[in-house]
Order: structure tokens, then C-alpha cells, then sequence
């Protein structure tokens, strides 16, 4: 059986190359001690490549946060021509940087999942037993 290639449309491929690019620039060229603490989570360009969406998260403060947001908005001329200078395309999107807060979530879900599984209710004796007894069963067999 022949392996079959991966398809992927060229703004993704577009959109994973400033992904890269973005996070090696920001770690190396940021003027922000914590600029390391830094992690592009995904990009989304636009059909016309006139736009890209960097979505990034922080590990850190609130205030360093905000302080990051800032250099970010205040760098992104700067980030996007040294984009083009490693991208070959028509244009270079404007660059239009977003916290991601799908992380924080996650650890937020995460901790009442774990909430809840600690102060669930253990079973009666009657109920574990009735339990059991379903577990021992033997599957009926459709014919």
C-alpha cells in the first residue's frame, strides 16, 4: 500500500514557518529579560496573507504579562521585517499579537476535575457489591 503524502494548504505551511520564526526571533531579539518565558502557541493567516494571528503564552506574573503584551505590540514592525527578510512572500502580514488563554483554562478544568474526583462520594457496601455482581457478568451473546 502506497504511504500517502500529508496535504497542506500553503497558508498553513506559511502559518507553522512565522510560527518558528516568530518564537526564535522573540527568544533572541526581544529586549525583555523574560522574553524566554515565551511561547508561540499557534498562527493563523489570512487567505490573502495580508494578516497573521500569533497566539502566545506567558509563564509569569500578571504585571509581566501586561509588561510582555506591551514590548510585543511596541516590536512587531521590527519582528515582521525580519520576518521578510527569512520569508519569501508577496507581502508580509501584519502581525497582530494575542494571548492565548486556552493554557490557563486547561490548568483551570484540570484543577476541578481533579477537585471533584477527590470529593466524590464513596460507594455504600450495597452498592459496590451490586456493582461487582454487574462486573462478573457475562455478555449476552447476539445471534
Amino acid at each position: 500500500m502506497a504511504k500517502q503524502a500529508k496535504h497542506f494548504s500553503r497558508s498553513d505551511r506559511v502559518a507553522q514557518q512565522l510560527q518558528r520564526d516568530t518564537a526564535e526571533l522573540i527568544r533572541a531579539e526581544l529586549d525583555h529579560p523574560k522574553a524566554s518565558l515565551i511561547t508561540i502557541t499557534d498562527v493563523e493567516v489570512t487567505r490573502d496573507y495580508s494578516h497573521a494571528k500569533i497566539f502566545y503564552t506567558f509563564l509569569g506574573t500578571p504585571e509581566d504579562a501586561k509588561s510582555i503584551a506591551e514590548k510585543l505590540e511596541a516590536a512587531k514592525g521590527f519582528i515582521r521585517s525580519q520576518l521578510a527578510r527569512g520569508i519569501s512572500l508577496f507581502k508580509m502580514p501584519e502581525l497582530h499579537f494575542e494571548y492565548d488563554h486556552s493554557v490557563e483554562r486547561g490548568m483551570a478544568l484540570d484543577s476541578l476535575i481533579q477537585q471533584a474526583v477527590s470529593t466524590s462520594a464513596p460507594l455504600d457496601d450495597d452498592e459496590a457489591a451490586a456493582g461487582d455482581h454487574d462486573a462478573d457478568a457475562e455478555p449476552k451473546q447476539e445471534g
